[in-house]
């Protein structure tokens, strides 16, 4: 069992940046990885990473605007999100997945947390 806490959610205007932690309990060395879900869409895929931060995957919307890492020695992961449009606006949520294979597919992911909201205005 692996508890996940994502913190870090806010308000934030157009064009500005918003950094969102995900604290892993214990600590992960499987994929792990973040998705949003905006009021009546469906969860989609934002970015995922290996243990290392090595190999990393970016939705289409998140390439060249977000970012990804993990500090494994305390269990976290971050998701930087520049340049943020109101289309950015969800609750994204952290996910670790039970294998070290990075996808976006939302059913590899077993171990979820319970979303924090960002909102960016226009």
């Amino acid at each position: 069992q692996v508890l996940l806490v994502e913190s870090g959610g806010g308000l934030v205007q157009a064009g500005g940046s918003l950094r969102v932690s995900c604290t892993a309990s214990p600590r992960t060395f499987s994929a792990m990885g973040w998705f949003r879900q905006a009021p009546g869409k469906e969860r989609e895929f934002v970015a995922s990473s290996n243990w290392s931060g090595g190999s990393t995957l970016f939705a289409d919307s998140a390439k060249g605007r977000f970012t990804i890492s993990r500090d494994n020695y305390n269990g976290m992961m971050f998701l930087q999100m520049n340049s943020l449009k109101p289309e950015d606006t969800a609750v994204y949520y952290c996910a670790a997945a039970k294998t070290a294979e990075i996808t976006g597919v939302v059913s590899n992911y077993f171990y979820w947390g319970q979303g924090t909201q960002v909102t960016v205005s226009s």
